[in-house]
């Protein structure tokens, strides 16, 4: 089963659909993230904050994959924006990983509330990695408008941002479609805590049309509607069913009737308090 690529404005190329490893143990990651390549997932989304990056090298070494088959992402903390720190950040991560390059490296969020505008110095810095090779593109995750428009040099290739049916981010998401940077959304099934976008009764209906589970339905729903997105499970049964969701097409009207949905239903951090 091929997954879909999306051409970032950078030029490189990533799996439109990848697996997340947010709160996943170090000790416990190895075996999903095996279970998710060998599924197909070839796009692997990890974070130093996530404190698993070393369990996510071990299983790309156990896989016998090739590098270049493999997408992998990282993120820099907030109290690395300093661009020396972002450089003992990014070579810690390597490290860890097991790799001389990553393919995506993300500021995490731009972190105004504890530490000002250092997320400027920081976007100057990944700049700077990418020219050395240390990695293929660059991006952000969580940010404003307002913070994009302090970014000085390139324009990131992705910012990643927590979206689903109940917070679909309407205006960001035109937001960033017209400057060209993709969206790729982090808790893409909305289901961290209740009230969960899999128990809405519009997502039950789809389902029953089309024969999808609920999380295939809303996966569909972001892939339709030009996401990258990395739904995270552990189980082994629902990582290979949110991998299987290229076989069905969800009408234009199911994914309008899901994108109506919206409710401000905001469930992770929010980019003007986060520290």
């Amino acid at each position: 089963m091929t997954v879909p690529q999306v051409t970032l404005n950078d030029g490189v190329q990533i799996p439109q659909l990848g697996y997340g490893v947010w709160r996943v143990p170090n000790d416990e990651v190895v075996a999903p993230v095996l279970t998710a390549l060998e599924t197909g997932y070839r796009h692997i989304d990890t974070a130093a904050v996530y404190r698993n990056e070393e369990g996510v090298g071990e299983a790309l070494k156990q896989s016998g994959i090739t590098r270049d088959e493999v997408f992998v992402t990282s993120k820099l903390w907030n109290d690395k924006h300093k661009a020396a720190d972002a450089r003992e950040a990014i070579e810690t991560t390597l490290t860890k990983l097991g790799l001389d390059h990553l393919d995506l490296y993300l500021i995490h969020w731009p972190a105004t509330a504890k530490y000002g505008d250092d997320y400027i110095e920081a976007w100057d810095a990944l700049q700077q990695f990418r020219a050395e090779g240390l990695t293929r593109s660059i991006g952000v995750s969580n940010f404003n408008p307002e913070h994009l428009d302090k970014l000085n040099g390139a324009v990131p290739s992705l910012n990643q941002v927590e979206r689903h049916p109940s917070f679909n981010r309407a205006e960001l998401f035109g937001e960033l479609k017209a400057r060209g940077i993709a969206l790729e959304a982090w808790s893409p099934l909305g289901n961290q805590r209740d009230p969960s976008d899999l128990d809405l009764p519009a997502v039950k209906q789809v389902a029953e049309q089309t024969g999808l589970s609920p999380a295939q339905v809303i996966i569909r729903w972001h892939l339709q509607t030009g996401d990258i997105v990395i739904p995270k499970s552990v189980t082994p049964s629902r990582i290979a069913e949110n991998f299987d969701v290229f076989g069905v097409e969800l009408s234009a009207e199911q994914v309008e009737l899901l994108s109506g949905l919206d409710a401000g239903n905001r469930q992770g951090g929010d980019p003007l308090t986060q520290a």
